[in-house]
């Protein structure tokens, strides 16, 4: 394997966490490389609003198109360069920090930015749900009104939730929020909206009925009852997973914490933890990693 690349600051992933690196690092004459999968801005695309990121953006989209230009121009001034590609594996050394793509190039950097994010659960991934192997469920992030029939269920209370009731404000639906104790924590934000029916469950069986699209749900609820609904529409909300590459080090829930990494490996974004998954706060968590390793003199500019 040929290492290629050689460069100050390498940033795995170009959401509001890699770009907020990259730009950062370039400000500080680092040389810098960002890789990426897709898009730059990545899950910034399916955000319908935004209300708690400052900068007066309406919707995710306009800031992930902001994103691009602010790598675009960082590019065309010769101060950081991007490459697709999808990152496989990352290990510190004493002298270096190297990525491993899948395709079996190595890159190789003084310091190595992981922003990666997270990916969606799906029913089988959640230990709360049973469903048949590999069942695919319609994300709500992904549906419009329209597209909802009948008696509709929310598979979990994650925070899309409420990203989505605002976005469309004159839905009249019903949403029947699937609950588990994990999400009550983030259901708080929705649980006045009037559109929103909360249903604490313990366990619930999913499964597509045999005739027609209908979908029948075995629901345990917090009191041990059992209770069996059919819907027309069930919509995935089940939150996400972190997207950790191989050598990093992860917590019991599957996150890396910045402070359990080797000290050329930094870890940005909504990969830290399930409760720092905010756009701001992905951003600052980009711009602190790359200063951190400055300032501790892991950087130094050629």
């Amino acid at each position: 394997m040929n290492t290629s690349h050689e460069t100050d600051v390498l940033v795995v992933g170009a959401g509001p966490s890699g770009v907020a690196a990259a730009v950062m690092a370039a400000s500080l004459n680092l040389r810098t490389v960002v890789v990426e999968t897709d898009a730059v801005g990545g899950k910034l695309h399916v955000i319908g609003a935004l209300e708690n990121v400052p900068g007066n953006w309406s919707t995710g989209r306009q800031l992930a198109e902001a994103l691009a230009a602010d790598l675009d121009r960082l590019q065309q001034a010769g101060r950081c360069s991007i490459m697709q590609g999808c990152a496989a594996s990352v290990t510190g050394y004493d002298d270096r920090a190297e990525l491993v793509l899948d395709d079996g190039r190595v890159l190789s950097a003084q310091v190595i930015v992981v922003a990666t994010g997270v990916a969606t659960l799906t029913p089988p991934d959640a230990d709360w749900i049973s469903a048949p192997a590999k069942l695919s469920v319609l994300p709500l992030w992904r549906t419009k009104p329209g597209d909802l029939a009948g008696r509709t269920y929310v598979l979990g209370g994650d925070r899309p939730l409420g990203t989505w009731l605002r976005t469309h404000p004159r839905c009249s639906t019903t949403l029947h929020v699937l609950c588990p104790p994990s999400d009550d924590y983030k259901i708080a934000e929705v649980a006045g909206d009037e559109r929103v029916r909360i249903v604490p469950v313990s366990h619930v069986v999913l499964s597509p009925m045999m005739h027609g699209s209908d979908w029948s749900l075995e629901v345990k609820d917090r009191q041990g009852e059992h209770k069996s609904y059919v819907a027309k529409t069930v919509l995935n909300n089940l939150g996400n997973m972190p997207a950790a590459l191989n050598g990093l080090a992860s917590s019991e829930d599957g996150y890396c914490p910045p402070s359990k990494q080797h000290p050329r490996i930094r870890v940005a974004g909504d990969l830290r933890s399930a409760q720092f998954q905010r756009v701001v706060t992905a951003q600052g968590s980009g711009a602190e990693a790359v200063l951190a390793s400055y300032y501790a003199t892991a950087l130094k500019p050629c």
